[in-house]
């Protein structure tokens, strides 16, 4: 219903338009049950249906843009034409917007998944049946997520997908447990299972004594979670055009050819089966893949339209030019083995507090956090006190890393600000032949 109603908001502001005039109108709609979890028990249960409406009103190179909430009905009509007024005022204010770029060349497409979720109710029964006697907490989103795009030029764009996000933690004792995240677009009872009770051994492994490691250089496994931890601070501005052309950017001598990563590296923003939408807010269509580095070497960068404009080149990413669908190959080691090829050395399950030590080095400073372990002989021997490590990813990702695992897991933004993050990584784990703690 909200597609065909997009549409008609489309054509009955053609008709409203003066001469010169142009919009765009950029629809984000959701259909979303919340359910919290603590001590294993629900805790609170809702909904959220909502929509809302970015209308852009363009006279020349001078752009507005106001958000309108919709409700679906013939209310939204009446909130378009009150906007406009507001608009052409807002036009007439601004300055000409040097950087502006629209696609002229309309490009309609329809991208619509099958449902393939069962009621809210039935995942949430598979969740309790897995936590029975455990302490979980945590909070699972599922439900639609519609985007839409449509201008004066005739083009229209849909995207529609059911997806979950469980995002949880099984607490042992202090400061002390064990968090996990699993998402995706099928819902599959047995690996919630093998997630939970995989994660109930390690918090038996919580109980033992802590370990606490002098600063220094140690064998590391990650885990995808913590190297999505270290690939977020990557994504931020690394793999950005605009960054690496105004000398910003955390990679910017592995694209001017100075330096390079494991062969084993090969990064690719893989919109096309990803949860973002493959059209973006200028109306310009996303490839379906776009190779950002690829065994070790830069390949491209992400280039927003208004960085096309700037610099003569072709848009394949949003305008912040981060990846949202973001993949690393995988590697050959088997996840089962990693412990045994790790040997004696640290296990990292999450990383927090990240930032960037030194820039222009990607050198990147952070904390372990929750379940990490100190290893012995390919055991599990002891949780690992809270450590700093200080380290490039010049490094990690290069002479240092020694295997990526041959299984990936999807790891999708939690965020719900307004509402439900689409942002997605898929990551094998990494085992590394040093990492340094400096603290």
């Amino acid at each position: 219903m909200m597609r065909a109603h997009l549409q008609r908001l489309a054509a009955a502001l053609s008709g409203l338009l003066r001469e010169e005039e142009g919009f765009t109108l950029w629809l984000e709609a959701e259909r979303t049950d919340f359910v919290r979890f603590n001590h294993g028990k629900v805790r609170q249960a809702g909904g959220v249906e909502q929509a809302y409406l970015d209308l852009r009103l363009i006279r020349g190179k001078r752009q507005a843009t106001q958000q309108l909430s919709l409700c679906g009905g013939d209310d939204d009509l009446a909130l378009v034409e009150a906007a406009l007024p507001e608009l052409r005022a807002a036009l007439e204010q601004v300055e000409d917007d040097p950087f502006l770029l629209l696609s002229e060349q309309p490009s309609s497409t329809e991208r619509i998944a099958p449902g393939a979720l069962p009621p809210a109710e039935a995942m949430v029964a598979d969740i309790l049946v897995a936590a029975e006697g455990l302490d979980l907490v945590g909070i699972l989103a599922c439900g639609d997520i519609h985007f839409g795009f449509a201008n004066h030029l005739g083009q229209f764009n849909w995207q529609q997908g059911e997806s979950w996000n469980f995002d949880w933690s099984l607490y042992s004792h202090g400061d002390k447990a064990v968090k996990r995240s699993q998402a995706g677009s099928v819902w599959d009872a047995g690996e919630i299972r093998r997630g939970i009770a995989e994660a109930a051994e390690q918090l038996a492994l919580l109980k033992l004594p802590l370990k606490t490691l002098e600063p220094g250089e140690y064998r590391a496994y990650f885990t995808p979670t913590a190297l999505g931890g270290l690939l977020s601070m990557l994504n931020w501005g690394g793999l950005s055009e605009k960054e690496a052309r105004a000398k910003r950017s955390p990679l910017l001598k592995l694209v001017d050819g100075e330096a390079k990563l494991s062969p084993r590296v090969s990064l690719a923003e893989a919109a096309g089966e990803g949860l973002s939408p493959l059209f973006q807010t200028e109306g310009f269509i996303r490839p379906e893949r776009v190779e950002l580095i690829a065994g070790g070497a830069h390949q491209n960068s992400l280039i927003g339209p208004r960085s096309a404009r700037e610099f003569g080149l072709k848009p394949n990413a949003g305008a912040d030019e981060y990846a949202e669908s973001m993949q690393l190959a995988p590697g050959e080691l088997p996840r089962d083995e990693a412990l045994k090829a790790l040997g004696t050395g640290v296990y990292l399950s999450n990383l927090w507090y990240l930032n960037f030590s030194d820039r222009a080095a990607c050198r990147i400073t952070g904390m372990t956090r929750f379940a990490c372990f100190w290893v012995e002989n390919g055991k599990i021997a002891a949780p690992l006190g809270v450590m700093r490590f200080d380290d490039s990813l010049y490094s990690l990702l290069g002479e240092q890393l020694e295997a990526l695992t041959a299984e990936r897991e999807l790891l999708v933004d939690a965020g719900s600000y307004g509402g439900r993050a689409t942002q997605s990584k898929l990551l094998p784990g990494a085992l590394v032949k040093s990492l340094r703690f400096s603290l």
